[in-house]
């Protein structure tokens, strides 16, 4: 007796959106969201730039042949000028089908979706690839809208994420109202608030800082050493020209000078516009003329911040600044150019006022004159630790300059004579210290000190301290950034916005976490690991550099009292709200 072989059993339905379109896909128990796709408009906005180049090889190629339409002596056929046509308008249909083809199919493969923890993003044809984004890691939401994808409607959203090369997501391109939706909804829900079934999350009320104005950025552009060196360049060729009467050196530096030309109209296009607002769920940048850039670094997400001053710059005294954003080392070399910028050109009383919404505190009760000692002081005014007399063999011109300052909240480095720099890093984001000393230091006497935080444009050093204030810096500012990281809490910066406007309720696991004890790592940004343990000066005269861990558990030096009492303070600025001066207030 034969028993009928069972019913098979029907295969798993795939899921919504996968693009593998059979097998069943293990979910992710963060998210809940349902699979999207980008605008179908995104395959033109992303393959026009392609068939442009295509067009332009093609004409570079053949166009030349185009011109002489037969018959001249010397010049090509007419059959051959016709049939050459053909085949260059063929060759470029072609390449046009296969491009607008290759875009579509990356456009059906490409889908997202968002959950309470996680974001997720597939794509990829040949190589696919799946990738989720922790929002507790996020760093800032960037929307871009290029030229062409602003007269479209559209818009870039990209997520700067805590990681190595490639952490950050893009999500291009989707239609400018969805993609501010979005924005809110992801700050909100890192932010620790859970917004209802159906609510949008709450948009954050703003209030706008300053703006750049157009006249004072293309007098910023026209007072850099690049704009001057070009018009003496300049200057010197045509004084050549007249007294040879050969144009030769004038054409010859066509090349230099459309290449600075188009510098200079990258940083007014990058600078246009600008505009710095306050909110409750950030420092929002707003800035582009052709790409236009909204970024916003939610709190506690920048690492450390640099004001410079080019030698041309101190007679209106404007200001320029710079950050570090841990998502923003991950970029490309060009956007992490863009998106570092924090005012690309400003009074003293601007920089002051910005530097107050990225570091509240200063630490300091005299605040205002440790700011401008920093800025353009030298010396030991206002408690700054100068260099040594012996370090002027080393740096001639800026000696004077190089010093620190130590207050409750950051740690103060200036530099530079021609150009004046000043870094602020948080004592809770700096991750590891480096204490570098090479033979003609030793022989002097002196040592350099680096705090490391996140990859960028800032790295804050002291060049040429004393040996023996190198390393009471690098003992005593290892157990101050240990103490600062394992002391700060979680940064849930919109549950009381959302408290407030009943428009969600913030996350259970968001509220009322305990501060970390000392085994614990803190909430909030991740934190790179740390190096090994410190060493004294002599240590580093073997291999030229010492490192520290921030979270050894070596007994703690002895820290000045004074930088241990809170007091009341007034930003960076006098308490009537003016900047800092050398002089103090």
């Amino acid at each position: 007796m034969t028993t009928p072989d069972p019913a098979p059993r029907p295969a798993p339905a795939p899921a919504p959106g996968d693009p593998r379109g059979a097998g069943p896909v293990e979910e992710a128990p963060e998210a809940d969201g349902t699979w999207k796709r980008m605008h179908p408009v995104t395959p033109l906005v992303r393959g026009w730039a392609v068939l442009a180049v295509l067009l332009f090889f093609v004409l570079q190629q053949g166009g030349g042949d185009l011109l002489p339409f037969g018959g001249d002596e010397g010049g090509p056929p007419r059959e051959y000028v016709g049939v050459a046509l053909l085949i260059q308008l063929g060759l470029l249909g072609v390449g046009a089908l296969l491009i607008a083809a290759w875009s579509y199919v990356t456009w059906r493969v490409t889908r997202f979706r968002v959950g309470d923890e996680v974001v997720e993003l597939r794509t990829g044809v040949l190589n696919r690839q799946h990738r989720r984004v922790r929002l507790d890691r996020l760093q800032a939401v960037d929307v871009v809208q290029p030229l062409v994808a602003r007269l479209t409607g559209l818009s870039e959203l990209k997520l700067e994420v805590a990681g190595g090369s490639g952490s950050d997501v893009s999500l291009a391109y989707l239609r400018s109202a969805e993609a501010q939706r979005l924005r809110r909804t992801l700050l909100a829900r890192a932010a620790g608030v859970r917004v209802e079934e159906g609510q949008e999350a709450p948009e954050a009320p703003e209030r706008e800082v300053l703006q750049v104005p157009v006249d004072r950025l293309v007098g910023s552009m026209l007072r850099s050493g690049w704009t001057v060196a070009v018009a003496l360049v300049v200057v010197a060729a045509v004084v050549a020209v007249v007294a040879t009467g050969s144009p030769g050196f004038l054409v010859g530096g066509l090349p230099a000078a459309f290449g600075v030309a188009a510098g200079l109209w990258g940083s007014f296009s990058r600078g246009f516009g600008f505009r710095i607002a306050a909110s409750p769920d950030g420092l929002r940048l707003r800035h582009g003329l052709t790409e236009t850039r909204a970024q916003t670094v939610p709190p506690g997400r920048v690492q450390a911040i640099r004001l410079s001053q080019p030698l041309l710059w101190r007679g209106p005294d404007w200001w320029t600044m710079q950050m570090d954003v841990a998502g923003y080392a991950s970029a490309s070399s060009e956007d992490a150019g863009k998106a570092t910028v924090l005012l690309p050109v400003g009074t003293r009383e601007e920089a002051v006022r910005v530097l107050s919404l990225v570091v509240p505190d200063p630490g300091v009760d005299d605040a205002a004159a440790v700011l401008g000692a920093g800025l353009t002081g030298t010396g030991t005014a206002a408690g700054w630790v100068d260099a040594p007399r012996s370090s002027r063999w080393l740096d001639p011109v800026a000696w004077r300059r190089n010093g620190f300052r130590v207050t409750r909240t950051a740690l103060l480095c200036r530099r530079g004579r021609l150009t004046r720099q000043l870094d602020v890093v948080p004592h809770e984001r700096t991750q590891s210290l480096s204490l570098e000393q090479g033979p003609l230091q030793r022989r002097l006497g002196v040592a350099t000190v680096v705090a490391h935080a996140t990859p960028g444009p800032v790295t804050p050093r002291v060049d040429h301290l004393a040996a023996p204030a190198a390393a009471a810096l690098l003992a005593e500012q290892s157990h101050r950034a240990a103490t600062a990281r394992r002391s700060a809490g979680p940064e849930r910066w919109m549950t009381a916005l959302a408290a407030e406007q009943g428009a969600g309720t913030p996350d259970p696991s968001a509220g009322g976490a305990p501060v970390p004890t000392t085994g614990e790592e803190p909430a909030g940004p991740p934190a790179a690991p740390a190096d090994a343990a410190a060493a004294a000066p002599e240590g580093a005269a073997e291999g030229g550099a010492t490192t520290t861990d921030l979270d050894a558990g070596a007994t703690p030096p002895a820290v000045d009292p004074s930088l241990e009492r809170p007091g009341d303070h007034h930003g960076w600025a006098r308490p009537d709200g003016r900047p800092g001066t050398p002089e103090g207030p």
